[in-house]
């Protein structure tokens, strides 16, 4: 029993050396794994070789240092290696400073890789000021090699008639590489086009001219160089539709005979107002003057009173004064009789 007891504690106490063994083999392998990881991080030799079977030469400590320079080796070294395939010849330099500017380097070189197959002659310095300028410098040279077509809102215009005419056209650019950075965009073109087509249509003498011939707007247009100081080059401009609308002249003659109307019934309006104050102050003077009668008929009995005590006046001669008033008013009340008379049956006047 006591030898097997023995023997059992040695066996124990080498899987226990073994155990440990192990343990540490297995935390020198992750430490290995994790160093080489970390060098060739640091050294991408595998890029290295790449760039140097696809004839880019990179010294290896450039791309040590690209990594330190916060530059990832990858997009410059494959970048370098699509344009060295394509036939052109970029500094690393320039690609990194490009870089770390915030340009899209990726987006350069393509483009420059398109235009040098068109024939277009775009270098570095031009691309990488358009696309740090916010364009897209590689949707710009396919737009040149592909012109693009930009349809126009409905423009209303008025021909000398008053017809009023809406019109939409078909403007084909391409872009201008050479005035892309500081040029004016798609809006200003629009803009344009639409005050070529309002002038066209409004020196027209008639819209039936403008139906008749719709090209003649776009001759116009063309010949005002409406493209001056934009990003595109106007190629054609293509009349898609004219529809008729509203007779606009005889709209605004219309509403030219309402105003008309209405200034002529205020001034008369005005009169009026002015004509009932005349009246009204002809009432007040004539009130006024009936006052001063009635003032002046209280006097009479006054005087005549006055004429009795004095003795200038006799009984017969008030009774003369009587029947000359009586004889008075009674006269003027058939006068009015006979005005009343004619005036209610007017077709027995002779």
């Amino acid at each position: 029993m006591q030898k097997n007891y023995i023997m059992f504690n040695s066996i124990l106490l080498q899987a226990q050396e073994v155990n440990v063994n192990i343990g540490l083999i297995v935390a020198i392998a992750f430490g290995g794994i994790f160093c080489l990881w970390l060098i060739f991080y640091f050294i991408p030799v595998g890029l290295w070789f790449n760039a140097f079977v696809s004839g880019v030469r990179v010294p290896l400590i450039q791309l040590i240092l690209m990594r330190w320079r916060k530059v990832p080796p990858e997009i410059i070294v494959r970048n370098l290696i699509a344009a060295r395939k394509a036939g052109l010849d970029l500094n690393r330099n320039e690609m990194e400073a490009h870089y770390l500017a915030g340009g899209r380097l990726n987006s350069v070189v393509n483009s420059l890789i398109s235009a040098d197959k068109a024939n277009m002659g775009l270098d570095f310095r031009t691309a990488t000021a358009i696309d740090l300028a916010g364009r897209d410098v590689f949707e710009a040279v396919q737009m040149s090699v592909n012109p693009k077509v930009i349809s126009t809102p409905p423009v209303s215009a008025v021909a000398k008639d008053g017809i009023q005419l809406i019109a939409k056209a078909r403007v084909t650019v391409r872009t201008n590489i050479k005035q892309l950075v500081g040029g004016a965009g798609e809006e200003t073109v629009l803009a344009r086009v639409g005050e070529g087509i309002v002038s066209s249509i409004g020196s027209a003498e008639s819209h039936k001219q403008v139906l008749e011939n719709p090209d003649s707007i776009s001759k116009v247009v063309l010949q005002k160089g409406l493209d001056s100081g934009t990003a595109f080059e106007i190629l054609s401009i293509d009349i898609a539709d004219i529809d008729v609308g509203k007779n606009i002249g005889a709209q605004l003659q219309m509403d030219q005979a309402e105003a008309d109307k209405r200034i002529a019934q205020a001034k008369a309006e005005e009169r009026r107002a002015m004509a009932v104050a005349l009246e009204q102050e002809m009432q007040a003077k004539a009130q006024e003057a009936r006052a001063k009668v009635i003032e002046a008929e209280a006097e009479v009995p006054k005087a005549m009173a006055e004429a009795f005590r004095n003795g200038n006046l006799g009984i017969m001669d008030y009774y003369k004064f009587q029947n000359i008033q009586a004889d008075t008013q009674m006269r003027q009340g058939i006068v009015k009789t006979t005005d009343k008379n004619r005036d209610d049956n007017p077709h027995k006047q002779k």
